[in-house]
């Protein structure tokens, strides 16, 4: 008896390839992982691998192009409020390696370092936009608009490597230490 294999549709494959490569890749990071650990944990062969993707760096660069477009989805990429930390923490828990990938990882890659300087160019700016808000503009006012995503994003990923505690007061306690900065920027 012959057992037929259906194909899965290109977009579901994409998808499953794109989410084997976000846990391959948050392992170990790009140089670190190879396409035959890409199709191991994607349960497929490298020549399926390669009908999606031209290269390991193309399927990289995928990975993090979804990841942050999930994270701006999520928190949004225009203005923060009192609800933008609590929305980063949960874009983070529900894609831990894709989190890390974005933060701690692609930014030693420097082939892929146009991501994560494009994602901190973005959030300073807008960051100064709301200091301005708050704040005189200056030279401590600009000092804690290039802090805080740095401290944001290291505070989650230190929650995320800890085990992700008290998930519900995660955007509180990160939410102080933002607001330490803020205070320190501000005038004396």
């Amino acid at each position: 008896m012959t057992e037929t294999v259906r194909r899965m549709p290109r977009a579901q494959r994409r998808e499953q390839i794109l989410d084997a490569a976000t846990r391959a890749f948050g392992r170990a990071g790009f140089a670190a992982t190879g396409l035959d650990d890409v199709a191991t944990e994607a349960g497929i062969t490298r020549v399926i691998l390669y009908r999606h993707f031209e290269s390991k760096a193309d399927l990289y660069r995928a990975v993090l192009d979804r990841a942050s477009a999930r994270l701006v989805e999520t928190v949004g990429a225009d203005d923060f409020d009192e609800n933008s930390i609590a929305a980063l923490v949960r874009a983070a828990a529900a894609d831990p390696d894709g989190f890390r990938l974005l933060f701690r990882y692609a930014a030693r890659e420097p082939e892929f370092r146009d991501i994560t300087d494009s994602l901190a160019a973005t959030s300073t700016e807008v960051s100064h936009r709301n200091l301005t808000r708050m704040l005189p503009d200056g030279p401590w006012t600009r000092w804690a608009a290039r802090l805080l995503p740095t401290l944001t994003t290291d505070a989650v990923i230190a929650w995320l490597d800890t085990g992700q505690p008290d998930p519900d007061q995660a955007a509180d306690r990160i939410g102080r230490a933002v607001h330490g900065v803020i205070e320190a920027a501000g005038p004396h």
